[in-house]
This record gives structure tokens, sequence and C-alpha cells, in this order.
């Protein structure tokens, strides 16, 4: 009997740790901003890709401290000062969540020993690279890593997704699952015919969405 699904691909951060968006506006309280407002200086609009300074850096085309400068300067034309190296510090504490995702982890485990293929599609920055990698067992538990910073292409953008595909042999993406917490990417993976699952903060809830597609 074919099996529905043969690869489940998964972002990283907000999924793996806790969600960088709600540490950015967590970020915002402390500075007594709009939280809102210092996550479009931080992140611009996450709906698309283009060039705001995180989008350069997530598509490897500028160095983060270029990035912190940028963003610092787009801060205080508003008044505000937005350090991104003060926003990373505190996302660092308790290894990011990363400890808390257990069971998700063990989720990924059982997957690879049932025969499904895993991958991670992440929009992420060059020198955070040694960094993620060590929150989670990343080698023993995916088959590869599409890195937004390395491969110049960067979600909701379908051509990362695609660079995904071709790592697993260009299967239909219909028998591919993809899991993110924004929902921007979540509806780029759906566009492209790829079944896709929105993840939340609860990483019991992301494996109970994970079984109810296994066969």
């Amino acid at each position: 009997m074919t099996r529905r699904f043969e690869a489940f691909l998964f972002d990283f951060g907000g999924v793996f740790t806790d969600s960088p968006f709600t540490a950015v506006e967590d970020f915002g309280r402390a500075i007594g901003a709009d939280p809102s407002r210092v996550s479009a200086i931080v992140f611009g609009s996450y709906e698309h890709d283009g060039e705001h300074p995180w989008h350069r850096l997530e598509r490897g085309e500028i160095a983060l401290e270029a990035a912190r400068e940028s963003i610092l300067a787009l801060g205080r034309e508003g008044g505000l000062e937005v350090d991104i190296y003060q926003l990373f510090a505190r996302m660092a504490g308790n290894d990011a969540g990363a400890a808390s995702r257990g069971v998700l982890l063990e989720a990924v485990r059982g997957l690879r020993g049932a025969g499904y293929r895993t991958g991670i599609v992440t929009n992420n920055v060059r020198e955070f690279g040694d960094g993620w990698r060590a929150l989670i067992p990343v080698e023993e538990l995916f088959e590869f890593v599409v890195d937004s910073s390395h491969s110049g292409v960067r979600k909701p953008d379908p051509r990362i997704f695609a660079l995904a595909l071709e790592q697993l042999g260009r299967p239909d993406p219909a028998r591919c699952v993809f899991l993110d917490d924004h929902p921007a990417n979540v509806a780029a993976a759906q566009a492209l015919g790829m079944r896709a699952i929105h993840v939340g903060p609860d990483p019991a809830v992301t494996v109970e969405a994970i079984e109810r597609l296994l066969d």
C-alpha cells in the first residue's frame, strides 16, 4: 500500500524553538513600544520577500552587523532604539525554548524510523549557523537543510520549496508535508500543492497534527 505522504519538511525557528515573532513582540513591550511596530522595524513584512534589511540578511546578501545598523537606523527614524543584538540576547535564554520541544524531536525520530524522509527549510542567518544547529540533533534527524542564508532565497518565495523538493528527488508536492509557524509560509507551501501545518506554541499539538496524517 502506497503511503499518502513520503516526506515531512520543517521550519526551524518557532517550530523547534520559541517563536521569534513572539520574542520580538515581547522585546517591544520591554522597551515601551508598540509590539507590532517593533516587529515591522526588525522583520519588515513577513508576508512577502523584499528588500528590508532582515530579508537581505536572511538571503545572505548582507552581514549581520550591516543588518543591525540598518535596523537601528529604521528604528531611530521613529524615535526608537531597536538593537537586534539586545533582542538576540533575550531570545537565547533557556536555549530559545528548544529544550521544551523534546516530544516533537521524538516524533521526528519516529518518522525517520518509519521510513519517512525529513528535511529543514529555514529562513536563517549565516552567522547563526553553528548556534542553531547545536540546539537539536540536526544531522541525526534530517536528511538535509535548505537554509535561506546559503541558498539565496527565503520563504515565502516558492523557489526555496523547489530546492527542498529537488533534494527529495522532485516528488509530487502533494506527498510532502510542511510545518511552519508563520501563516504566509504555510500558505506558500499550500499554493505549491503541499499539505501544510501551521505550528503553534504547544509542541504536543504539533505532534498530534502529524500523527493524524500518518497511515
